[in-house]
C-alpha cells in the first residue's frame, strides 16, 4: 500500500496511562507520526477483556476493538514479564498487575515484587513485547520479536524513593550493567529502557510501506 494522505500519521495508542503515552511519543520523536491517547478522545472507552495467551493477542483483541470503537487508526501494544530462574506459580508472564485473579493499584504492585524479590535475591527479568496497529478494515500490522524484548534488568526488594504514576515496577528497577536505579540513569539512557528500539524499527517499517 503506498497510500501517502496517511502521512504525517495521526496514530490512537490504545492506551490510558499517560506514562506509557509520553514515553512511546519520545520514542516515535524522529517520525512523522503524531500521537494521541485513550483519554484524549472524549467518548465512552470500551472495556476490552484481556482473555489472550500471549501478549500479541491481547495487543490485537485491544486494537481491533478500539478500531472498531471509533474507526481511526490505532496502535496497542502489551507485555509480559519474565524472571530468571524463578518457578511458573511465581512467574507473572502476561499478567503483570493482575495476581491471583486480583487487579493490583501502582503500590500492591510494589509490596507484590518486593516481596518476590526478597525471597528469591534480587531477580533478573526481561518483558516480551508486542503491538498491533490497524490502520483500516484491510490493512493491520503486528509484531512480537526478539528487538521488541527489553534488556535484562534486576528488580530489588528495595523501592526507589522516586514514584511515577503506572510504572511501579521501575520503581523496583536497577539497570543490570550498572547497578543503578533506572530512575538514577541518565535522561537518554532511561528513555531507551522506557520504549524498546524495535518499536520504533516497527514504525518505521510501516511508514515506508504505507
Amino acid at each position: 500500500m503506498k497510500n501517502h494522505s496517511y502521512l504525517p500519521l495521526r496514530l490512537l495508542y490504545g492506551t490510558g496511562n499517560p506514562g506509557k503515552l509520553a514515553a512511546m511519543r519520545n520514542r516515535l520523536k524522529s517520525l512523522p507520526i503524531q500521537l494521541i491517547g485513550l483519554n484524549d478522545l472524549n467518548r465512552e472507552i470500551p472495556s476490552v477483556p484481556e482473555t489472550g495467551t500471549t501478549a500479541l493477542e491481547n495487543a490485537r483483541l485491544k486494537a481491533l476493538a478500539y478500531y472498531e470503537a471509533f474507526r481511526i487508526p490505532v496502535f496497542s501494544c502489551d507485555s509480559g514479564l519474565y524472571f530468571d530462574d524463578v518457578p511458573e506459580e511465581d512467574q507473572p508472564g502476561i499478567h503483570v498487575r493482575t495476581i491471583g485473579g486480583k487487579y493490583l493499584t501502582d503500590e500492591e504492585m510494589l509490596e507484590h515484587y518486593s516481596a518476590l524479590a526478597k525471597k528469591y535475591g534480587n531477580l533478573t527479568a526481561r518483558y516480551r513485547n508486542a503491538i498491533c496497529l490497524v490502520l483500516d478494515g484491510e490493512h493491520r500490522y503486528e509484531a512480537m520479536r526478539p528487538d521488541m524484548e527489553s534488556e535484562p534488568f534486576l528488580i530489588s526488594s528495595k523501592p526507589h524513593e522516586k514514584r511515577k504514576a503506572g510504572f511501579p515496577i521501575d520503581s523496583l528497577s536497577l539497570d543490570l550493567k550498572t547497578g543503578r536505579y533506572f530512575y538514577d540513569l541518565e535522561e537518554g539512557r532511561l528513555d531507551q529502557v522506557a520504549v524498546e528500539e524495535g518499536f520504533l524499527r516497527f514504525f518505521e517499517e510501516v511508514l515506508a510501506e504505507i
